[in-house]
């Protein structure tokens, strides 16, 4: 008799047997712990950059409102044992529906910053998306991810033939799907940054892609190494300050040649664009509430995006994530696959490589775990039948 296939969920029996020995997990189980946990690991400033949110964070708890407001409705007397976690994104199988969120300057956190992340994603088998802000190369990151699935994340650069050389190394080092995210173009007022005046661009974390690319290279008057902060500093108008538009996602076609996602969309007619623009879909986000203070929730915008195009094009979803459940219910409201963020670097700070596969393990053990206590087996049997949500004042309960 073939052995049971094991699932995410041993992770839970595994830190079980382990007490037996006396020995409790490194760091805490409860993903919504980790940030307390990982402040007296961090310096005061890169926390603060991490943590932080737009003006008065209301839209971050905003986030949190909304997972809040939907309940999940268990269903009994099935036999849900076992499940199989295994999904199609973008024509690639994945073996969960779960991504590691484009995080840049992760080296603030953690010396080898992206390098863990990576080796922690294929460890795991979780495909993690590079920030173009981050603290190591786009061939250094590719090298520590091995044989993992890894897509590439852009900053559209105010360059095309920087822009365009970018996307040629990301293609050249294994990355099969673009991301670009569209709400950063410039950043919002962030108190938690400004009041300690910390941008880390200006001090040479983020920028190892730009200062690292032979076009951007060619367009310095001195060598990066010979003044690092003026190569950063010349970076920074193309980096950001000016919006791109509908009418120059043609060129990211012709230098492209995998999927291409856009990234930052919440509103639905900004998704009907995106589809009749050829995107290969969208992710729902708020930037964690990074951008725009006073937002639509992710979750809620989600609803509204799913459907307008969700049998046109494939949905994603970012911003909130802190538990299985959570990504369960975003599954539910239609989203193809979830995108981790704050958690795994907080990992990242906490231990590593090892901080990052724990963080990644309990999420994946928790959704295991979710879906079979509601009695799915699959992820194609999470649908909104599987979630209840109060009606507001007045109304009607929803299901």
């Amino acid at each position: 008799m073939a052995a049971p296939r094991r699932g995410f969920a041993d992770y839970q029996f595994e830190i079980y047997l382990k007490g037996l020995e006396d020995q409790v997990p490194p760091f805490t189980t409860d993903l919504s712990a980790l940030e307390d946990a990982a402040r007296d690991r961090i310096d005061p400033q890169p926390y603060g950059y991490v943590a932080g949110a737009a003006g008065t964070g209301a839209t971050a708890r905003a986030n949190r409102a909304a997972f809040d407001a939907h309940r999940i409705v268990p269903r009994m007397l099935r036999d849900a044992a076992p499940r199989d976690l295994r999904t199609t994104v973008l024509g690639s199988e994945l073996a969960a529906p779960v991504l590691l969120a484009p995080i840049g300057v992760q080296s603030a956190l953690h010396p080898e910053g992206e390098l863990a992340t990576a080796r922690a994603a294929e460890a795991t088998g979780i495909p993690m998306v590079l920030s173009t802000a981050s603290s190591h190369t786009i061939e250094e990151v590719a090298e520590a991810n091995g044989t993992g699935q890894r897509w590439f994340q852009l900053y559209w650069p105010h360059d095309e033939e920087v822009t365009a050389s970018i996307l040629a190394r990301a293609r050249a080092t294994g990355y099969t799907t673009l991301v670009v995210t569209l709400d950063t173009w410039q950043l919002a007022w962030r108190p938690h940054d400004l009041d300690q005046a910390y941008l880390p661009f200006l001090r040479g974390n983020g920028v190892a892609i730009p200062l690292s690319d032979p076009v951007f290279r060619s367009r310095l008057d001195r060598s990066v190494e010979e003044d690092p902060r003026a190569a950063a500093m010349q970076w920074l108008p193309i980096f950001s300050g000016k919006a791109h538009t509908w009418d120059e996602l043609g060129f990211l076609h012709e230098h492209w040649d995998g999927p291409i996602v856009l990234k930052g969309i919440l509103h639905p007619q900004d998704a009907r664009r995106a589809v009749a623009a050829g995107m290969d879909g969208v992710v729902v986000s708020n930037h964690g509430g990074r951008q725009v203070d006073g937002a639509v929730a992710a979750l809620d915008a989600l609803v509204d995006v799913v459907a307008e195009v969700g049998g046109e094009t494939e949905v994603l979803f970012d911003s909130g994530i802190r538990s299985g459940a959570d990504a369960f219910k975003a599954l539910a409201l239609g989203a193809r696959a979830v995108l981790l963020g704050r958690p795994y670097v907080y990992g990242l700070a906490l231990g590593g490589a090892e901080g990052v596969r724990h963080v990644v393990r309990s999420l994946l053990a928790d959704l295991d775990l979710t879906m079979g206590l509601v009695g799915c087996t699959r992820v194609a049997q999470i649908g909104p039948d599987t979630l209840h949500r109060p009606a507001p004042a007045g109304g009607e309960a929803r299901r």
